[in-house]
């Protein structure tokens, strides 16, 4: 059996995280039991959400443990078999974690599932056609429940979630403005995504600079909002959301440092009878087939051409992951284990 680079967390973060929190560890990989399946990682998926997962504060789920391998989504082959439905060679995705192998169980549910590389390039399945795009679909469709001609705006607009919000939301006939940092982002969001505007949020220092830039992009007002950054961001589009508009809440990046996130007025969520819903993907499997299925099209028809950053080694996750949080990824953050 191959040796295993892992990544531990080894201490929770105090206020920001950094490279001292992880440790690179290398262990045997354990000879496979009846059932189990030896799957080898070619992409790791680094992602937001596990920010919250260091620290040991309540949240929608358990904390990360420490001095075991971070979780993480990844996408890999299986290269040596002990159960019927999986044989060597065959393309998965699962929750592999921050690591170069993986031994699974292959009787359990949800673990692990195949996946067509011929069309659809092994690393979107940790991005647009994986639980990123998911994620958009669900917050989109059931919960903002655009429709044609409505306004959409959505934050950190050219990340995995973001770019797949806007994509979908064009499909449904809307019109779609996005926030993200930069000038580059900005034009990838309007020229390849095709999104009617963009508002690079640096350009605009506080609430009311970035409302009055809303206000000019969206002269029709936000009837629904996806929201991934929240403070000044959310703040601002509340002051320009129509009566009865619709916020999914999927996360808030900038209050990850656990300090909390105060929200302006929220008199408005009364005053413009707001619907503002939080939510977890996978509190919702029974959407996945729906949404993949879309998802699959727009990206296999090149309808949809997902952006990447991509780090090369198990070794550079720490690092890219804390730049993640930074904002300094362009689409989805992956970390490539196999040249």
């Amino acid at each position: 059996m191959p040796r295993n680079r892992q990544i531990w967390l080894v201490s929770r973060p105090q206020g920001e995280a950094n490279v001292d929190n992880f440790r690179l560890v290398e262990s045997e990989t354990p000879p496979l039991a009846e059932g189990q399946v030896l799957v080898r990682h070619h992409y790791l998926s680094l992602d937001p959400y596990m920010r919250g997962r260091m620290n040991e504060g309540k949240s929608y789920a358990e904390p990360q443990p420490l001095n075991q391998v971070m979780i993480g989504g990844t996408v890999g082959q299986v290269v040596e078999s002990r159960h019927p439905r999986y044989v060597p060679g065959d393309w998965v995705v699962g929750m592999g974690g921050w690591q170069e192998y993986s031994v699974v169980d292959g009787n359990a549910a949800g673990l692990l599932r195949k996946v067509d590389v011929s069309r659809i390039p092994p690393s979107h399945y940790l991005g647009a056609v994986g639980m990123p795009g998911v994620t958009a679909w669900y917050g989109l469709v059931k919960i903002i429940e655009p429709r044609a001609g409505q306004t959409i705006t959505v934050s950190a607009a050219a990340g995995a979630v973001g770019s797949a919000v806007g994509v979908l939301a064009k499909q449904r006939g809307c019109r779609v403005v996005g926030i993200a940092g930069g000038p580059d982002k900005c034009a990838y969001v309007r020229d390849e995504l095709g999104f009617d505007d963009c508002i690079d949020y640096r350009q605009y220092p506080d609430l009311r600079a970035l409302a009055s830039a809303l206000k000019a992009a969206c002269p029709n007002g936000i009837d629904g909002h996806f929201e991934n950054v929240g403070g000044t961001v959310l703040d601002a589009v509340m002051l320009r959301a129509n009566a009865f508009s619709r916020v999914a809440l999927c996360g808030m990046i900038a209050g990850y440092d656990g300090q909390p996130l105060p929200m302006l007025n929220p008199a408005l969520i009364l005053i413009s009878r707001m619907r503002i819903e939080g939510f977890i993907v996978s509190e919702h499997m029974e959407v996945w087939p729906q949404a993949l299925a879309e998802l699959s099209e727009l990206v296999g028809s090149g309808r949809f051409r997902p952006r990447e950053t991509v780090a090369h080694g198990i070794e550079s996750a720490p690092e890219a992951f804390l730049g993640l949080l930074k904002g300094r990824n362009f689409g989805k953050q992956l970390v490539k284990l196999v040249d």
